[in-house]
């Protein structure tokens, strides 16, 4: 295997401490060797660096969407050009293992917006452990992955809008347990997101009891981040302190204009917790706009029966009338609670290429073209496009970015989908963004505090044996970049663009960047959790 050596390097090493300076030895996938600048005396290849870099650990993606991508697109060229060495996938709640051929279908057409939908690609796993393995026979990541509660309940009791029975819920137990069993690290919920929001409470603590036992942890997408947020993070704290499960709020914020500087609530609830013996974290990506289906702002009522049956109530007149109902005057619980302001929907991809005209656009654009209400735009393209569409939605607060990602259990997280035309930019520039924007730019955190918070931080949370960190024995996942010139180049417009100043990526002791240039090459594997030692190899 490759045998490097980066001579003479400043160090961030990922645990927050000042950066040092000295000589770092790659060999056989690990870092061999850590000694003072000058002094390692080696045969190994002596890697060119650029004047001013630092070399950090791989950047670690708590919350990506890359669960068909790293099949698909195996090379991963947005995140590589990151510097991201680790991804965490089956988020959201929503994912393709475990499952049936049954569930299968629903879920390939209920998340072409996130993953895209190839109908000549092979889905022939159905377990966690043969999914797994499926990214093992070759990825340029490395990929950790979590459950997704709302699959779980589309195998069990369906997609249906109802209580599961009591033996619903333990056979939705013991799934969770055979995932923990084949190396899952964690589960997932999307509660804004069907079947998984039909979860009550109840039935989420008896999934949190099965994630405590197995020492994971667990990853909401809460109820809401609009009307009702802060109840909704108090629903998952409530569920921690009953279960004792690890809790890890996943694209943590507060949206809509409800929400306006309303982040020191949220914070304060969560030191609360905390001092009450909590074991909570949080990640957020470092922009305003979220980005989610198009489909996702219906009722959930109007998803009940999966997509096939929410695409024939938008053919029933009395159905619409009462999904416009929901959506422009009582609040959809699809958009948190609030009405839809069509102004801030902007279409970012479509599944059809013959509606790309849309791409771009936002909702109300498109209507007043039209000279119809906005309403009807959102019917028209959720018909058309069979729910493949996707959007962003311009509902953040930058007092609200900034204060939460200060939080003491703060880590970073893209929430970046990689397929339509117009993608939210931060699949192409999260990391690079938080380096230059919100170190070099505005001082919201340090140098060394955020690449803390990228990767020594969020390796703990996964409980990985021996990454995160640049240290003797651990795995060579390593980044190679420039703290003065790092800089996000994706941009809402012109998303896919690779970031500036990040030199090298080593995934595994292998370079998978280059001087700027993806090699091919896949070192990547799956990291799963070992059940026996509650760590992640």
């Amino acid at each position: 295997m490759t045998h490097l050596l980066f001579r003479d390097i400043d160090i961030v090493d990922g645990t927050g401490g000042p950066r040092t300076r000295g000589d770092v030895r790659v060999r056989d996938g690990r870092i061999a060797e850590i000694a003072p600048p000058g002094t390692v005396d080696s045969d190994a290849r002596v890697v060119a660096i650029q004047p001013g870099s630092v070399l950090a650990p791989g950047f670690i993606d708590m919350h990506a969407h890359s669960d068909l991508y790293l099949l698909t697109h195996p090379d991963h060229f947005p995140k590589i050009t990151q510097g991201v060495t680790t991804e965490v996938i089956g988020q959201d709640g929503l994912s393709y293992a475990p499952i049936d051929e049954a569930a299968l279908a629903v879920v390939r057409k209920q998340i072409a917006g996130w993953n895209g939908n190839p109908g000549d690609f092979d889905f022939s796993w159905r377990t966690v452990a043969q999914y797994l393995d499926r990214l093992d026979e070759g990825i340029t990541p490395n990929a950790a992955y979590l459950v997704p509660q709302g699959t779980l309940r589309m195998l069990v009791a369906g997609s249906e809008q109802r209580a599961a029975s009591a033996a619903e819920v333990d056979r939705m137990c013991a799934l969770l347990a055979e995932g923990f069993d084949q190396g899952a690290v964690g589960m997932s919920s999307g509660l804004t997101y069907t079947p998984g929001m039909y979860a009550d409470t109840g039935e989420l603590a008896a999934l949190c009891a099965v994630i405590a036992s197995y020492g994971g942890f667990y990853a909401p997408h809460t109820r809401s981040y609009g009307a009702g947020a802060l109840e909704a993070y108090a629903e998952m704290i409530g569920l921690a302190k009953a279960t004792g499960c690890a809790l890890h709020l996943t694209h943590a914020t507060m949206n809509f204009g409800v929400n306006r500087g309303r982040a020191p609530e949220f914070l304060a609830m969560l030191a609360a917790a905390r001092a009450d013996g909590c074991d909570i974290t949080l990640d957020t990506y470092p922009y305003l706009p979220g980005s989610t289906t198009l489909s996702a702002l219906l009722p959930s009522w109007a998803m009940s029966g999966g997509p096939d049956a929410a695409l024939a109530r938008l053919d029933d007149p009395v159905e619409r009338a009462r999904i416009t109902d929901d959506v422009d005057v009582n609040g959809s619980d699809g958009c948190h609670g609030v009405t839809v302001e069509w102004e801030t929907i902007q279409i970012s991809g479509v599944g059809d290429d013959a509606l790309s005209d849309a791409v771009g656009r936002t909702v109300a654009e498109l209507a007043s073209e039209r000279d119809i209400a906005p309403v009807e735009v959102f019917f028209d393209l959720l018909r058309r496009d069979q729910l493949a569409t996707t959007i962003l939605q311009h509902v953040g607060h930058e007092e609200n970015v900034r204060a939460i990602m200060a939080d003491p259990g703060h880590m970073g997280g893209s929430d970046g989908l990689l397929v339509g035309a117009r993608p939210h930019p931060r699949a192409w520039g999260t990391f690079p963004r938080y380096l230059s924007r919100y170190v070099r730019e505005l001082g919201v955190l340090g140098l060394e505090e955020c690449v803390h918070h990228l990767t020594g931080r969020p390796a703990a949370r996964l409980r990985l044996a021996e990454r995160g960190l640049v240290r003797s024995g651990y795995a060579a996942d390593l980044v190679v970049f420039d703290p003065a010139t790092i800089h996000d180049t994706a941009t809402f417009e012109h998303p896919q663009q690779q970031a500036r100043g990040i030199q090298h990526v080593l995934v595994n002791g292998e370079f998978a960047l280059e001087n700027g240039t993806a090699t091919g090459v896949r070192a990547g594997r799956s990291l799963r959790l070992d059940t026996t030692k509650e760590e992640t190899r």
